[in-house]
């Protein structure tokens, strides 16, 4: 199986290409700025050819159409949309928007442009699916004074950002659907990784984990959904 991979340097995009390499799939890992990936880069001088670094930024549109040639033609089985910022978490009257502007970009244009551009090598897959890491704090339903992990309200581009991803892939799902492409929502939950803090209750080898098993188990037939990292479908 290959499968490629934004965010791939720190994190759980780390942790994803740890555990898909240990198990011996071949990766196509997507990283900002390669040559400060140190752990990356020490997984690759085991891994040999099954592992190949490129350079990715998920902003930018040039960025993302030269990952897709630097793959080639090979078949893509799965795509993992994981790149993601958290931005500021500023109350609404000190909001910075050029910060919005970044977050948007990052975490709900950045996967469509991910998609967009590897959506013919993941079609000639023998799987042809698509994810896309997202979080509960991107439902509508949970956004409530009770809040989530904690948190009721605030965040707002992280929310936001995430919510219109929730939107693009149940768009893809439906578009897609008759070309056989299966495409999910992954929610992770609060993992121990430099943006979820040690503070976290899940580890983020716990958490890939279960976020693998979900990928292998989904079929057509649960394409467009929205899980969380055990499985369990999650409330939009």
């Amino acid at each position: 199986m290959r499968y490629a991979i934004s965010g791939a340097s720190r994190g759980i995009g780390l942790e994803f290409v740890r555990q898909l390499l240990a198990r011996g799939d071949t990766v196509e890992a997507g990283a900002r700025v390669p040559w400060e990936a140190r752990q990356l880069t020490a997984l690759a001088r085991d891994a040999g050819e099954r592992l190949r670094i490129h350079a990715l930024d998920v902003k930018n549109t040039a960025s993302v159409r030269a990952f897709a040639a630097s793959i080639g033609e090979a078949p893509i089985d799965v795509l993992i949309n994981n790149a993601g910022v958290s931005g500021k978490w500023n109350p609404l009257g000190e909001l910075d928007f050029e910060d919005m502007a970044h977050v948007m970009e990052t975490n709900a244009i950045g996967p469509m442009r991910m998609a967009s551009a590897l959506l013919p090598l993941v079609l000639k897959g023998n799987t042809r699916k698509i994810v896309h890491l997202t979080t509960r704090m991107g439902s509508l339903t949970e956004n409530t004074p009770a809040g989530v992990y904690g948190f009721a309200g605030g965040a707002y581009a992280y929310r936001m950002s995430k919510a219109a991803l929730n939107q693009g892939m149940r768009t893809m799902a439906v578009d897609f659907r008759e070309k056989g492409l299966i495409t999910a929502l992954l929610n992770p939950g609060w993992v121990q990784t430099d943006m979820g803090s040690k503070m976290a209750p899940t580890r983020v080898d716990e958490c890939v984990q279960g976020l693998l098993r979900v990928i292998d188990e989904l079929t057509l037939a649960r394409s467009g959904c929205f899980f969380d990292f055990q499985g369990k479908e999650m409330l939009w």
